[in-house]
């Protein structure tokens, strides 16, 4: 018994620390904030929403309200199984997939939405550019691109600042 604990946290841990090398740890978004990034991005119904580093899902599941086409990447198993049991219980159709998003072409997105450490953001600015097609729109949540002017700053007293950038 003790040896599967063992074995059960080794993989949490693991993953856990591969999320920190890759692009940040988890860190959940507020829920106040979910309705402020549905408006800033302008989600529709049938929008294709990335969410890279998904977390429990919350963004998906707001879009997926909204008609949106949601999938979320988690590569930390402890979010991931969070955000598959909450797929389980709301019953929205949402695509949850324990993937690494650097591996997954996102030329499909509509709207691409992140919550990631900067120190990344140069070679994702080069992978979002190299993949998205003009007039997607991509959020930035707390951190924006140093040399990427954003469309739009949305900032609110005493949260976090969101930027709209849109793919030219």
């Amino acid at each position: 018994m003790y040896i599967f604990l063992f074995i059960i946290l080794l993989l949490i841990l693991l993953t856990f620390f591969y999320s920190v090398i890759r692009a940040i740890s988890w860190v959940p978004m507020w829920s106040k904030d979910l309705e402020r990034f549905l408006n800033l991005a302008k989600i529709k119904k049938d929008d294709k929403v990335y969410d890279l580093g998904c977390g429990d899902g919350k963004l998906l599941f707001a879009a997926a309200k909204y008609g949106a086409k949601a999938e979320g990447f988690e590569v930390s198993i402890l979010p991931y199984v969070i955000a598959k049991v909450r797929q389980i219980i709301d019953k929205t159709k949402v695509k949850i997939k324990f993937r690494d998003f650097w591996m997954v072409n996102l030329s499909d997105a509509d709207v691409v939405f992140f919550f990631l450490i900067p120190r990344i953001y140069p070679k994702l600015k080069k992978k979002l550019q190299s993949e998205l097609k003009p007039g997607t729109r991509v959020v930035a949540y707390v951190w924006p691109f140093e040399d990427w002017e954003p469309d739009v700053v949305d900032k609110a007293e005493n949260r976090p600042t969101m930027y709209l950038y849109t793919i030219k």
